[in-house]
C-alpha cells in the first residue's frame, strides 16, 4: 500500500472518529438553537414550536463526500409534554442511510410562576434507519463483497434523555440507541451494540443590561462499544436587536484518543488527535433563524482543506407571549 492510500485511509477515520455510529450524527449544530436534533428531553421545552432544516456538505470537489440533511420538528403538547419528529437522509461514500425519529417529552415545572424558569425535563425517541451499501461498483477480489447489489438492512431503535432548567443554567443527557440491534450490512464485522452518551452543561450570562449576553458550555461524547471519547467547548455572544438577535460563537471539539500513523519523512511513529474548530455565525429575524457554521479539520494528516460546511434555517410558530424571565435563548 502506497503513502497516498494510507493518508487517504488514515484522513477517514479521523473524519469519522466519533461521528460514526448509526442515525443522526453529531456535528456541531445542535449550536443552531437546534438542542432537540441530540436530545430528545428537549421536544416541546421552549416557548415556541420549531422548525428546523439543517444541509451539510464535506470536502467540497470530492466524489461521494461526506454529506447530511435534516428536518425536524417539536412543539409543547399541553401544558406538561411535547412531541417532535426528526427525519434526516446521510451520505459517506458508498454507505448511506436515511431514517426517522418519533418523540415524546414530559417536562415538571417547580416554578412558582410562570416566569421563573425551574423545568425538569425527560424524552424518548423511537427511530427506524435504513442503511444501504453500494457495492455495484466493486471488484469481486473478497469473499465479503456480494458483488454488483445495493444491500439495504433495517434496524429500530430508541433514545432516551433529561434535561434540568433553572433559569440561566441548563444541562441536558442522553443516551442514544440503547437497544442491541444486530444487522448484517457488513457481515460479522458489525457490533450490535451502537449505545453512545451525551451530557451537555451551560450557562447564560446577561451584560450591559441584557443587551448582550455570554453562553459558555460544553458536551461530552462516548461511545460505548468503540471506547471513543470527544469534548466540545462552546462559547456564544449574542445581542438584541430591534429587528430580533444577532449571535455568534466558536466550538473547539478534542477527541481523547489518538490515531498513530508513519511519518512519510522520517518514518517515526506519531499520534493525532481529532480536533475541529468551528466558527458559527447566526441570525434571528421575527419567526425566522438562519446559522452557518464552517469546521475546520486541524493535523498533519487530513483528507481535504476544504473544511466542512454546514447551514441550517429555522421557523418559529405558536409562541407564547410571555416569555420566561432568564437569560435562555434555547427556552424563549
Amino acid at each position: 500500500m502506497n503513502f497516498k492510500k494510507i493518508y487517504l485511509i488514515f484522513g477517514l477515520f479521523l473524519a469519522q472518529m466519533s461521528f460514526g455510529q448509526e442515525g443522526v450524527a453529531v456535528y456541531s449544530d445542535y449550536l443552531s438553537d437546534n438542542y432537540y436534533l441530540i436530545h430528545p428531553s428537549m421536544a416541546g421545552a421552549a416557548n415556541c414550536a420549531k422548525i428546523r432544516v439543517t444541509a451539510r456538505q464535506q470536502w467540497f470537489g470530492q466524489d461521494d463526500a461526506p454529506q447530511l440533511q435534516t428536518v425536524s420538528f417539536n412543539t409543547a403538547l399541553g401544558s406538561n409534554s411535547g412531541i417532535g419528529a426528526i427525519i434526516f437522509n446521510d451520505k459517506n461514500g458508498y454507505h448511506s442511510q436515511t431514517g426517522a425519529k418519533l418523540t415524546y417529552a414530559h417536562h415538571i415545572r417547580f416554578s412558582r410562576s410562570d416566569y421563573d424558569l425551574n423545568q425538569l425535563s425527560f424524552g424518548m425517541s423511537a427511530g427506524l434507519v435504513q442503511s444501504r451499501l453500494d457495492e455495484t461498483e466493486f471488484e469481486g477480489f473478497d469473499p465479503a463483497i456480494r458483488g454488483g447489489d445495493i444491500v439495504k438492512d433495517s434496524y429500530f431503535n430508541v433514545d432516551i434523555g433529561a434535561s434540568y432548567h433553572y433559569l440561566d443554567f441548563y444541562a441536558h443527557f442522553t443516551a442514544k440507541n440503547v437497544i442491541k440491534s444486530k444487522r448484517e450490512l457488513y457481515t460479522d464485522v458489525e457490533s450490535s451494540n451502537l449505545t453512545s452518551y451525551l451530557f451537555t452543561l451551560g450557562y447564560v450570562f446577561g451584560l450591559n443590561d441584557d443587551i448582550w449576553s455570554l453562553e459558555p458550555s460544553v458536551m461530552f461524547q462516548a461511545i460505548s462499544e468503540t471506547k471513543e471519547k470527544t469534548i466540545d467547548i462552546n462559547l456564544k455572544a449574542y445581542r438584541e436587536m430591534d429587528f430580533g438577535r444577532l449571535w455568534g460563537g466558536l466550538s473547539y471539539r478534542r477527541g481523547l484518543e489518538g490515531a498513530q500513523y508513519q511519518d512519510r519523512f522520517g518514518g517515526t511513529v506519531k499520534e493525532q488527535y481529532l480536533q475541529y474548530i468551528t466558527p458559527i455565525i447566526g441570525v434571528n429575524y421575527k419567526s425566522f433563524m438562519f446559522s452557518y457554521t464552517y469546521s475546520y479539520l486541524t493535523g498533519d494528516v487530513k483528507f481535504d482543506n476544504s473544511g466542512f460546511h454546514q447551514i441550517t434555517i429555522g421557523l418559529n410558530l405558536n409562541c407564547k407571549k410571555d416569555k420566561y424571565d432568564c437569560h435562555c435563548p434555547a427556552v424563549n
